[in-house]
Formats: C-alpha cells, sequence, structure tokens
C-alpha cells in the first residue's frame, strides 16, 4: 500500500506542467495588434500570469478601450494560441518526472486551468501528458476563475476526493489564493520570481521561491509522502 493512497493532486498547467507563458505572450500580443493596440510588453503580461483567457481579455477592454467583444477577442487569441501551442509546447522535465512518479503509485490526479478546454486538450495531446491527466476542469466550465476556487473544488469533485485531501500544484498567485479558498494544501512554485514575496505565497504549505530551477521531482515526491505520514 503507498503512503500516498489518501492524496490527490491538482495541476495548474500554464507556467506549472508547461513553459506555455511565452506562446500566451505571443497570442497576447498579436490579438492586441490587430485590435490597434502595439508594443505589448511581456512585462504587461506578466501581470495576468495565473488569471483566465476570458478574464484578461475583460480587463484588456477596459485598459485598451478595446471596441470588440469579448467573444471576438477570446476567439482571436484562442486561435493564435492553438497555432503555437501545437507547434510548440515545452514540459518541465521534473514535472513530467512527478507526474509519472505519482502515476506509478497509483495517486489520482487532475488538470485545474485558466484556459479554455480546446488550449488544455491541445496541449496535454501534445506532450502526451494526457496519458496520466484525464481529469480535467477550465476555469470556463465553471462559475468563477482563480483566485476563487471554483476550479479546484470542481476537479476534487470530479475525482471523488475530498478538499482536504488534496494538494495543489501552483505557479501564479492567484492559484494559490484558490487554493487556500478551497481548503487544500498548495506546492508553490513561482513562474514570475518577483512575485516570490507576496503574501499568497508565504501561505502555501511548500514555497519553492527559486521555482522551476529548484523544483525536482523527487523532493517533491518525498514532501509528499511526508506530509501524508504526517496527516
Amino acid at each position: 500500500m503507498s503512503t500516498l493512497d489518501a492524496l490527490s493532486v491538482v495541476f495548474d498547467l500554464d507556467g506549472t506542467l508547461v513553459d506555455s507563458e511565452p506562446n500566451y505572450y505571443e497570442a497576447g500580443r498579436l490579438t492586441l495588434a490587430e485590435h490597434g493596440v502595439p508594443d505589448f510588453s511581456w512585462a504587461e503580461h506578466e501581470r495576468y500570469v495565473g488569471i483566465s483567457t476570458r478574464e484578461t481579455i475583460t480587463d484588456w477592454r477596459e485598459r485598451y478601450g478595446l471596441r470588440a467583444s469579448v467573444e471576438e477577442l477570446l476567439e482571436a487569441k484562442n486561435g493564435h494560441y492553438l497555432r503555437l501551442a501545437r507547434a510548440s509546447t515545452r514540459v518541465y522535465p521534473e514535472m513530467r518526472r512527478f507526474v509519472e512518479l505519482l502515476a506509478a503509485e497509483g495517486v489520482p490526479m487532475a488538470v485545474a486551468s485558466g484556459s479554455s478546454p480546446e488550449a488544455i486538450g491541445a496541449i496535454l495531446a501534445g506532450t502526451r501528458l494526457d496519458a496520466h491527466l484525464r481529469t480535467v476542469v477550465s476555469a470556463e466550465e465553471v462559475p468563477r476563475g482563480k483566485p476563487a476556487p471554483d476550479v479546484f473544488l470542481e476537479a476534487a469533485r470530479r475525482l471523488g476526493a475530498d478538499p482536504a485531501d488534496c494538494v495543489v500544484v501552483e505557479d501564479a498567485v492567484p492559484g494559490v489564493a484558490a487554493a487556500h479558498a478551497a481548503g487544500m494544501r498548495c506546492v508553490a512554485i513561482p513562474y514570475v520570481a518577483a512575485q516570490a514575496d507576496a503574501p499568497e505565497f508565504a501561505a502555501a504549505a511548500l514555497l519553492l521561491r527559486g521555482g522551476q530551477r529548484e523544483f525536482t521531482a523527487r523532493a517533491a515526491h518525498e514532501w509528499l509522502t511526508r506530509s501524508a505520514r504526517a496527516a
């Protein structure tokens, strides 16, 4: 019997399992350029890391005075993103190893993401992570995106797990806040280094301030095993 038998793990996707933010940035830059907003910078993009695509676009319309509807902008950005994602999306190697370690022990796993169902499906299929990650929740399927807990609570429901027995793996402030609101422990791996001091990260059960550079599958698995024994 595995020490992790009572545990379920819920992964964020973008910036956590895969380094998709460069593709999201480029999709956003292209979409805004098409609607008269040139020079969208990476620094501007960083403020939207961890926020759903729909909520990002809603903010864009107000911030940049865009006339196009949310649906029109969403279709344009998702179209650009899917083309880029299918061409190239990099899985963090240690994250793939971590997923494989958990799968070998039969730990139930899910993905809960602010991306569209189409984008999540394309990335998981293209990276072959779908072999182990079959339970998927998009923020578009629940009333509220992160930092609300809805995607994580829905993931727990689909896994048949108690939220208290779930551990979330996240890279962004809204996601860590959502995990806390869902009553789940969180392994936080900041994608934006400057956000590592945010109070939301301080509440994480495990904070890897160095981000993906500090993350190893073996150490994360050992931490889960220790925390499961202590529970």
